[in-house]
């Protein structure tokens, strides 16, 4: 039977593996990236979050010290964006996981501005400026050595080596490409599409998990034995979890202008950085940084916090990506999400009489992370890695039908390049 998925154009097998060598090296070489991002970042916060505040008389739960902490991390991070050549690189508001890299002489600062904003408890996760580092470093480095390699595929290893860091798996890289690379010009099945993102994606995964990064992955208690109403139990929060990233979506621009029309980035992103100390005082320790970590503090005790402050957690969480996303702040948007689906499942499982609370969180971070992303299989995947349960994948199929229709027509969690730009590029 002839395989009516081939073409005469199709890849051979010895292009496939001779590209797959600079697939696997810029695989390894996003997840050394992003974890020296995360070690630096992880001892500037320690410095800054742990051994600072004893010297004064406080902890990181002062809340003066939240508000001192944040808003300095704002002046800093302005002061970058505003002086120093590179600009801290493009506005994370503006970009999404993959686009045009960035120049090579917008690395350092890219690297400073997130450094300090994971350590100073930003409310945004390192993905959209490791992505920029890591697309900008493979066009730099192997754009030179052959230019036989399209610089749109380089940019594609790296965004798949880095979604193969973070996630610490390259399913979720497979997942997140399986549709992009479907719609591409390039000859061959499916799989001959795949063959080099997923490469550099488990290059980047293993050796993330070889060099000590942290996984996604948490087990909360199985479901069990399916029952009918599980399904209406998991539209109901997916579909207000997704409600309320479409809501952060409609106000996102506008906050975002609001922002920028201060003109000066050390200024928009200082009081971005006042109103993130705020919102920390309001919230807690719990609610800053990146949300990776604080997601696990809920999950491994998620008895240990009433309806009212889970509600409280999500509220702040959302509020805080909004500041942070729109003034001035590069990071990425999955982590906070992720954070804020977790928080509204235990939410909704504290306050759904039976719902079990695998499905409560994964239908929680499901519905959230749709919004953010418009992609339905990272959303699935976060939803079963979070909860550890394999049982609730078909449930999930299903219960994202209804809440896709929620956000298909909905705007995106991103300013487009028609809204209103940041000035980070103003001089002086």
């Amino acid at each position: 039977m002839t395989n009516a998925t081939a073409s005469p154009a199709s890849p051979g097998i010895r292009t496939l593996l001779l590209m797959s060598v600079p697939a696997v090296l810029i695989g390894v070489g996003s997840a050394v990236v992003l974890r020296l991002l995360d070690l630096v970042s992880d001892e500037l916060m320690h410095f800054l979050w742990d051994y600072l505040p004893g010297l004064f008389g406080a902890t990181q739960s002062t809340p003066w010290w939240i508000f001192l902490a944040l808003t300095l991390t704002g002046a800093a991070v302005g002061a970058i964006v505003w002086l120093v050549p590179g600009h801290g690189g493009p506005d994370s508001a503006t970009t999404e996981l993959g686009g045009t890299p960035p120049k090579l002489h917008a690395v350092p600062t890219i690297l400073a501005v997130s450094i300090l904003g994971l350590a100073g408890g930003v409310s945004l996760g390192p993905e959209n400026p490791t992505i920029a580092v890591n697309s900008a470093l493979a066009v730099a480095v192997f754009g030179r050595l052959s230019t036989k390699v399209p610089p749109a595929l380089l940019v594609m290893l790296a965004v798949s080596g880095t979604i193969g860091a973070l996630f610490g798996t390259p399913v979720a890289a497979a997942l997140v490409f399986t549709g992009m690379v479907g719609a591409m010009a390039m000859p061959g099945s499916l799989w001959d599409k795949l063959f080099l993102p997923l490469a550099a994606a488990g290059a980047g995964s293993v050796t993330m998990m070889l060099i000590g990064g942290q996984s996604i992955g948490f087990t909360l208690e199985p479901i069990g034995d399916y029952q009918w109403s599980f399904l209406w139990q998991g539209v109901l929060v997916a579909g207000v979890s997704a409600l309320l990233g479409v809501l952060a979506a409609f106000v996102f621009p506008h906050i975002h202008r609001l922002f920028h029309a201060l003109r000066n980035p050390i200024i928009f992103t200082t009081l971005g950085g006042m109103i993130l100390g705020v919102l920390g005082i309001i919230g807690g320790p719990i609610t800053l940084f990146k949300g990776l970590q604080q997601t696990g503090e809920l999950l491994e005790n998620p008895d240990a916090y009433t309806p009212q402050q889970l509600a409280l957690f999500t509220a702040v969480k959302i509020v805080a990506l909004l500041i942070a996303a729109s003034a001035g702040f590069r990071g990425g948007r999955i982590f906070p999400a992720v954070f804020i689906g977790t928080a509204f499942g235990l939410l909704a499982y504290s306050l759904v009489p039976g719902m079990p609370i695998s499905l409560a969180v994964a239908c929680g971070v499901l519905g959230i992370t749709l919004a953010a992303t418009k992609d339905g299989w990272i959303a699935i995947f976060v939803g079963v890695a979070l909860c550890g349960d394999v049982t609730v994948i078909p449930l999930l199929c299903i219960i994202i039908l209804p809440v896709w229709l929620i956000v298909t027509k909905a705007p995106e969690l991103v300013v487009h390049p028609s809204e209103p730009k940041s000035v980070s590029a103003a001089k002086p």
